[in-house]
């Protein structure tokens, strides 16, 4: 049997990033081999993620890369079970690395997920099941996107928690002339405060469009009017619901006399597109009934 010192403990946790015991018995079990024990923590760890993989991952970090010319950005959501791991050292290190590693994808969840880890072992989705072995939570890489530019791709993170990284990240991408990074960070913050459904009229989802015709008619019922003016009616109040929903028909949030659009075209700059996350939307997350639980545990007590 190899002789287990502390240096090589102290090595192996440095690289892995496990616990002192866990690293103890890795080499032990493996003989003292480095590559082995590594290996077998690997292997653990994925055991340990899997074990956890059912708690709601709801908490977390939104976080925005930009590449260094400008033209591309990626925004990535990866969510833990607590905002305390949320402001842990290793997971906001590991996320600013996958959201750089989204670079150099398409932008979706899978192939971020199988993309090569920034710590040069294995794939991102490895170094997310080490995180959740090492923290002990789970992990979720929920969202990810990626918006290209021939002008410049920019973004924005409201209440930033670590650099590039909060709990909503922004980005827009525009093609024109002017300063593109200032007219994309001033329509990013706009685009935080308001989360517009959609950029414009005509990418708006039909079935948000339908829903709010039927919600708006049936109202305009209720007054009695003839549906010749109930018509008239919906066209103006639909007017209205798209300078609610459409991001280039609000009110711009730094000039509400003009419209987000009416700034672009006076700034030279044309959109091509925005995303914006906001932390943990739509997750539904459970909230422990302590009431019940206690109930429980007394009965036959």
């Amino acid at each position: 049997m190899a002789e287990i010192t502390a240096a090589l403990v102290k090595a192996l946790r440095e690289k892995t990033g496990a616990g002192m015991m866990d690293a103890k018995k890795a080499l032990v079990e493996n003989n003292g081999d480095e590559a082995a024990a590594t290996e077998w923590l690997r292997a653990k760890g994925l055991s340990k993620a899997a074990k956890k993989s059912g708690r709601t991952a709801a908490d977390g970090l939104v976080a925005v890369q930009v590449s260094e010319d400008g033209k591309s950005g990626a925004i990535v959501e990866l969510n833990a079970e607590t905002d305390f791991v949320a402001r842990n050292e290793k997971f906001q290190s590991a996320l600013a690395g996958i959201t750089k590693a989204a670079l150099g994808t398409d932008g979706s969840v899978e192939a971020l997920a199988g993309a090569p880890s920034p710590d040069g072992e294995g794939t991102v989705d490895d170094l997310i099941k080490r995180l959740i072995a090492t923290i002990g939570e789970n992990m979720t890489l929920r969202r990810s996107a990626k918006l290209t530019a021939d002008g410049k791709v920019a973004s924005y993170i409201h209440n930033a928690e670590a650099p590039g990284m909060g709990k909503v990240g922004v980005l827009v991408a525009l093609d024109g002339s002017g300063d593109l990074d200032d007219i994309g960070r001033k329509v990013a913050m706009h685009i935080a405060a308001t989360s517009p459904a959609a950029a414009t009229t005509d990418e708006l989802d039909p079935a948000i469009v339908e829903a709010e015709k039927r919600v708006l008619t049936e109202q305009a019922r209720e007054s009695g009017k003839p549906d010749n003016v109930i018509e008239k009616m919906i066209v103006g109040r639909m007017q209205k619901f798209y300078k609610e929903v459409v991001l280039v028909e609000q009110p711009f949030v730094m000039n509400p006399d003009q419209t987000v659009g009416e700034f672009l075209k006076g700034e030279g700059a044309t959109l091509k597109g925005f995303v914006n996350f906001k932390l943990g939307e739509g997750i539904e997350k459970e909230e422990d009934n302590f009431a019940d639980e206690v109930a429980s545990m007394t009965k036959g007590a």
